[in-house]
């Protein structure tokens, strides 16, 4: 369970969403997307490269505490079975990365329609949490609860990569979660082109 954990503060430490929804917000309800809207600059590259320079920031700060932590609790840090399995857990973080970015960018583009979103997007916080694997592994859930989940993008955010890394899942199951959590970052994408365009129809900016 210590392994668990320490997996799941690695692969948050790489993939979470800092604060990128509510700048997004902020940038359609103060009017500065305008600009965006007059160059050949797109908006959603343009903020995931900035997601990627704050992960990348993030980690250059907390790589020696993180070193540490792994360190003085290296013996619960286990090593994947073989390189295979290790390629795979990093190509399942680059999906839950992606993954994370479309699904927050496309809860930032409700600004578009509403005033505040900040309740929608702490509902959607608190029930990803759950349901990612935060909290605890989604092993221990009864199995028609697991089987549900696995048809929401949520486990693919965090218990998919963890549980790759782990050996807990192998195999068939392995393909599949892989082949899912990669059909949801092309629907979270699809999904977040489509809010921006729907939402850049009712845009209006007033002033300079």
């Amino acid at each position: 369970m210590i392994s668990y954990y320490l997996l799941v503060a690695v692969v948050d430490a790489l993939t979470a969403v800092n604060e990128d929804d509510w700048q997004i917000a902020a940038d359609i309800k103060d009017g500065n997307i305008s600009q965006f809207l007059l160059k050949p600059v797109d908006y959603l590259w343009f903020r995931f490269c900035l997601f990627l320079s704050g992960r990348a920031t993030y980690l250059t700060v907390a790589f020696i505490p993180i070193t540490l932590v792994v360190l003085y609790l290296h013996k619960y840090f286990i090593l994947p079975p073989d390189f295979a399995t290790f390629a795979l857990f990093l190509f399942s973080v680059l999906m839950t990365a992606l993954l994370q970015f479309f699904l927050s960018y496309t809860m930032a583009m409700l600004a578009f329609w509403l005033m505040e979103i900040s309740t929608l997007v702490f509902i959607l916080y608190a029930f990803e949490y759950i349901a990612s694997g935060h909290m605890f592994p989604l092993d221990i859930l009864p199995k028609a609860v697991q089987e549900i989940l696995l048809f929401t993008p949520f486990p693919y955010q965090l218990f998919l990569p963890v549980g790759i890394y782990l050996g807990k899942i192998t195999g068939s199951n392995l393909v599949s979660g892989l082949l899912i959590q990669a059909a949801w970052v092309v629907i979270a994408y699809a999904l977040a082109r489509f809010a921006w365009y729907r939402g850049i129809r009712k845009y209006a900016a007033a002033g300079g």
